[in-house]
């Protein structure tokens, strides 16, 4: 990390090289964190693998959406921790130090955009950059007590970028400051492609039955009233013809397969050391058929096809971030593991719709953070960071 120390482990101890940026723009004098997998000129891109690490030479070139924010002005501070090969949301990298949930020391911080939430709910750095391919900005967001938007699938290119699963990977960021928010959000976004303004909050209940128990339900509840009072109107409910936990499924295979396409190579011929829950998922994915991932892409868009028939223009769907507050760090892996089941059948739905969601902050479960989600049509991700900010601000 440039210039401060990092007592949270959300840095990796990298080289200093020099990264310039504008002396002026949106983001001038704010500070960036970038997760370790998008290409910073000068830098290694790990990817939260040590093997990988030293089997790639530095970036030559910085990935362009990084480029665009150091255009704006923001001052490049290092580079962050991320689960490994990012196929992990709980934030514990066997390789590396556990980061810091300075909201809740005592639990994660989620992953697999780690080391970036907990940069920026710590007070290291202004901005920093995650990506979500099933959750890793909404479940950290929600674990610390930030903002964080899963974007439209496609709409910020990932040119430069470790990839994981390609039809669902997406770029994502953390800020403390909602305004600075709102900031990179056009820095990176520019302007929404869907018009039609979201007046019309709606429900699911399999969705909300995602929840672990009566205290979730009780927080939920809470914040689902501070949300409801600023759209002045009760959510009706959609029902789903298929449920949370087949969907899930669906998602489930296509990261797998696609995951292995990815990495299956690095990992056959490099051998590399990988921790225990990354090894055994990279296992599985190495097994799926090309019949069991056409079986779930044909799935994936029916569902798709019905939910947009269901879904109006001016409809926004309101949802868990995550079934209760983050895991002890004392959880054993079969516990985490199960809650990572539950958790990412709650966040496989953005991801298969390739639609935007944005976790907010608005709610606490156990002494510590729970947020709420907004979900909406692909190209309202600047209208969703919009709705977050005025919740938060009660208008």
């Amino acid at each position: 990390m440039t210039g401060t120390r990092d007592t949270l482990n959300a840095f990796l101890d990298y080289p200093d090289a020099p990264v310039p940026s504008s002396a002026e723009g949106p983001l001038a004098g704010f500070t960036l964190g970038v997760k370790d997998i998008y290409d910073i000129a000068g830098y290694a891109t790990g990817g939260g693998n040590p093997d990988r690490e030293k089997a790639f030479p530095p970036a030559a070139k910085t990935a362009p959406a990084i480029q665009a924010l150091l255009d704006a002005g923001a001052r490049f501070i290092g580079k962050t921790q991320t689960d490994e090969l990012t196929y992990s949301m709980i934030g514990l990298n066997a390789h590396y130090p556990a980061p810091v949930n300075r909201a809740a020391p005592q639990r994660v911080t989620g992953g697999s955009s780690s080391g970036s939430a907990a940069a920026v709910a710590g007070g290291l750095a202004d901005i920093a950059i995650g990506s979500d391919t099933n959750g890793s900005i909404r479940a950290p967001a929600s674990f610390c007590g930030l903002l964080g938007l899963r974007t439209t699938h496609g709409r910020i290119p990932l040119a430069g970028t470790m990839a994981l699963s390609p039809s669902f990977d997406t770029l994502g960021w953390f800020a403390a400051d909602r305004t600075v928010y709102a900031k990179v959000g056009e820095v990176l976004l520019g302007e929404d492609t869907h018009k039609a303004r979201l007046t019309k909050p709606v429900r699911i209940e399999a969705l909300d039955a995602c929840l672990f128990g009566d205290q979730e339900r009780d927080a939920y509840g809470t914040m689902l009233r501070m949300v409801t009072r600023h759209f002045d109107r009760q959510p009706a409910f959609l029902a789903l013809s298929e449920t949370p936990d087949a969907l899930f499924e669906y998602f489930r295979r296509i990261q797998a397969f696609e995951a292995w396409r990815v990495h299956g190579p690095f990992i056959t011929e490099a051998q590399p050391r990988l921790g225990p829950g990354v090894k055994e998922r990279f296992d599985y994915a190495r097994g799926i058929s090309d019949e069991a991932m056409e079986n779930a892409s044909q799935g994936r868009r029916r569902f798709q096809q019905e939910f947009a028939a269901l879904f109006d223009d001016d409809m926004v769907l309101v949802l868990p971030s995550q079934p209760t507050a983050a895991p002890l760090k004392s959880a054993t892996l079969e516990e985490l593991n199960s809650y990572r089941n539950r958790a990412l059948t709650l966040t496989a739905f953005a991801g298969l719709l390739g639609w935007p969601q944005i976790s907010i902050p608005l709610g606490q479960v156990h002494d510590a953070p729970f947020g709420i989600s907004l979900l909406g049509p692909a190209g309202s991700d600047r209208q969703l960071i919009r709705l977050a900010a005025e919740i938060l601000s009660g208008n």
